[in-house]
């Protein structure tokens, strides 16, 4: 009786074991791949499966997106720049078979084709492309790692250029050529706005030519300008010099002529004709 027991427990025993290798569980975003005696026999989807122990081998691969980091890579340009290049990538697995029977380790296969990629394209580039046609460069990495790995059951979605590293003699001479940059359409736009207020100055003159009295209105809107801080300048404008000028002028003329004339006596004792002082006018001081 206590052998007929100890057998029926060795017996449980062996059966839960072998139920326990027989049972598989595939998730949702899983796919199986399942082996028979060394043979691709399915490709089992989510769910509890049973498999036949020790002749069934069953590998599950995941057919999520996968993030992988390229790390960085040391890479001379075009124009015999280093520069120090890290990108990553995403890649999914589209085909299950593929993944497990063409290639041993998928991770390991496409980290070191992106990193050999990566070098290649880049180097391919200038270093003004490199910063500016990242897009591009992205692009054609993705196309040459997509068409390698296609035979590997493997689907590169999108891969970009994560940071780029330059030498700091390269990083000084970027900022002195942007600084110079800014400085030549700074200058530029001064000249500009120069020469459009000089237009506008030579309209704004042809304008007082033809209206006398603009300019009069000009000089007195200018006084009430200086006028609202308060200060002691005192301004005159031209035409009042050129009104002040004119009435000394007036003044000396009008004083030489009130002067009594002198005649000296002539040889014959008759009178010498008076004669007549003209003085010039004094030149207005500017």
């Amino acid at each position: 009786m206590g052998t007929l027991i100890v057998v029926l427990v060795v017996v449980a025993l062996v059966a839960l074991l072998l139920l326990a290798l027989a049972v598989r569980i595939v998730k949702q975003y899983e796919k199986g791949v399942l082996f028979r005696l060394g043979r691709v026999r399915g490709r089992p989807g989510a769910g509890l499966r049973l498999i036949i122990p020790v002749v069934d081998v069953m590998r599950r691969v995941t057919l999520r997106i996968v993030t992988m980091p390229i790390q960085s890579q040391g890479i001379i340009s075009r124009d015999n720049v280093s520069v120090d290049v890290s990108a990553v990538a995403y890649y999914r697995v589209a085909d299950a078979v593929k993944s497990v029977v063409a290639i041993e380790n998928v991770r390991a296969a496409i980290d070191q084709i992106a990193q050999t990629t990566l070098r290649k394209v880049v180097g391919q580039h200038t270093l003004d492309q490199t910063l500016s046609e990242t897009d591009r460069i992205n692009a054609d990495i993705r196309e040459i790692l997509d068409v390698t790995t296609v035979e590997w059951g493997v689907e590169v979605s999108l891969v970009e250029l994560k940071d780029i590293q330059l030498p700091e003699t390269m990083k000084r001479a970027m900022a002195k050529q942007a600084e110079a940059e800014r400085e030549k359409r700074a200058k530029i736009i001064s000249a500009e706005g120069e020469s459009m207020a000089a237009a506008a100055l030579g309209d704004a003159s042809d304008t007082m030519m033809a209206h006398p009295l603009a300019l009069q209105l000009r000089n007195l809107q200018s006084l009430v300008e200086l006028g609202v801080d308060k200060n002691s300048t005192v301004v005159f404008p031209a035409p009042l010099m050129t009104t002040i000028a004119e009435l000394g002028a007036f003044l000396a003329r009008e004083k030489a002529a009130s002067l009594p004339a002198v005649t000296p006596p002539t040889p014959n004792g008759a009178p010498q004709p008076a004669a007549t002082t003209v003085t010039d006018p004094p030149t207005p001081a500017t």
